[in-house]
């Protein structure tokens, strides 16, 4: 059991209170309850108190030699940072392929050709468990270090059965061993493979028959994604595809919209998607939809800044009453960063969010898109003790001075992980 920590003196303490019940949506994404001279007691992996230092020291000032005490004088504390929407899992690089869309190669054309989402899938069939664990807990770490507490993996670069379980096995191994934790999604149909290319129906099939069943059975993912898109798959068949998984318990996601308007959107309200991610050319209708139908947009400001791209309209989906998150989309093609802090910066300066609706986007607002927001995303009593304390005054600096990592302390289940910068 650790010791009490007493985080004391926050200059901003940025509690996000108020929005574990429902996604938080519209106007209400500026509101950050923060408390200045904020103070914070955890204890037995869980915040068990929260206010100004003043009215902590009321309760716990003889119990100060009992506590680690955080001295937060001139910094702002944040819950940890999540991020819903990863490929985390994977082996090999890209690098290549960064310099061929210099040269004006666009993303599905290196794909077709045998490059980007195919190259990668080579790379992760190649590699051996221990391999796969190794590249990706490197990565972890740096999330870590960018103050992320809870991530999203996805699966996705294997596209047959045995590897797409070694993928979801990894994460769990990851999630068992590593202080960040893991939430795992099976996405199977993450392209179609180059040895089914004459024929996709039968690939879909073997996703429907075969991969989902058996992930389910392992209880290896909580979540179903596909990539509906023109060229990928279909909206018929990603329905199909995220129908059968709901039947065996897995929550449907959709990577939607993000080449061309392909209805991805409109697919995700209609099935009752938990969240709907990329939308860089999502439909005025199809937003609408996903607003009545409480679909949480998880935007990817990384993929489009990566990619040259313009970027998901956040400002128009905010104030349609969509309930925005974003994430970092880290992958080794189209977003090669682990740093949830420029994610922030991007959603400011790409997608015309405020500095408060980004912080949303990133703490609470992602706790949902992963089913999370009872336990993470908000820092309120009886919430898993999950801080990030970043060297900056207040939650507009922190966007103001972009480009650069301001974390100095995470705190994960209540034990500091990371100090000064570095891994604890």
């Amino acid at each position: 059991m650790t010791r009490p920590v007493w985080i004391r003196h926050a200059s901003q303490l940025a509690t996000l209170a108020g929005g574990s019940a429902a996604p938080v949506v519209g106007k209400r994404m500026n509101e950050l309850s923060i408390i200045e001279d904020g103070s914070v007691w955890l204890e037995n992996g869980r915040i068990e108190r929260v206010g100004t230092d003043a009215e902590l020291e009321a309760v716990y000032g003889e119990r100060v030699t009992e506590a680690e005490v955080v001295d937060a004088t001139g910094r702002l504390v944040t819950p940890g940072l999540i991020d819903p929407h990863t490929h985390l899992v994977h082996a090999g690089t890209r690098q290549n392929e960064f310099n061929m869309r210099l040269n004006g190669a666009t993303y599905m054309e290196i794909m077709n050709n045998g490059g980007g989402i195919h190259a990668t899938t080579a790379a992760t069939r190649n590699a051996t468990h221990d391999q796969l664990y190794e590249e990706s807990k490197r990565r972890l770490d740096l999330f870590l270090l960018h103050g992320v507490t809870t991530v999203e993996a996805k699966s996705g670069y294997g596209l047959t059965l045995a590897d797409e379980l070694k993928q979801l096995e990894v994460a769990k191994k990851l999630h068992e061993l590593h202080p960040v934790d893991l939430v795992s999604t099976f996405m199977g149909a993450h392209a179609v493979p180059k040895e089914f290319k004459a024929d996709p129906d039968a690939f879909v099939e073997l996703v429907i028959r075969e991969m989902i069943p058996e992930v389910a059975r392992r209880r290896l993912a909580e979540f179903n994604d596909v990539f509906c898109e023109r060229g990928v798959f279909t909206p018929e068949q990603s329905r199909r595809i995220l129908e059968a998984g709901r039947e065996y318990g897995l929550l449907p996601k959709i990577h939607a919209d993000e080449i061309e308007p392909y209805e991805g959107a409109e697919l995700a309200a209609a099935i009752g998607a938990v969240s709907a991610d990329h939308l860089l050319r999502a439909s005025d209708e199809g937003i609408k939809r996903m607003a009545e139908a409480g679909v949480i947009a998880v935007l990817l400001p990384g993929t489009a800044f990566f990619l040259m791209a313009e970027s998901a309209n956040g400002r128009k989906m905010i104030d349609a009453g969509v309930a925005v998150a974003i994430s970092t989309d880290c992958n080794p093609g189209s977003s090669p960063t682990v740093s949830m802090p420029l994610i922030m910066n991007l959603g400011c300066l790409k997608m015309g969010m405020t500095p408060a609706e980004v912080l949303t986007a990133a703490t609470i607002n992602a706790a949902h898109a992963i089913i999370r927001a009872h336990d993470i995303g908000s820092i309120e009593p009886g919430k898993r003790a999950d801080l990030t304390i970043f060297d900056v005054p207040d939650f507009m600096t922190l966007q103001y001075r972009y480009g650069v990592n301001h974390v100095h302390t995470v705190i994960k289940n209540g034990a500091i992980v990371v100090s000064e910068g570095r891994l604890a």
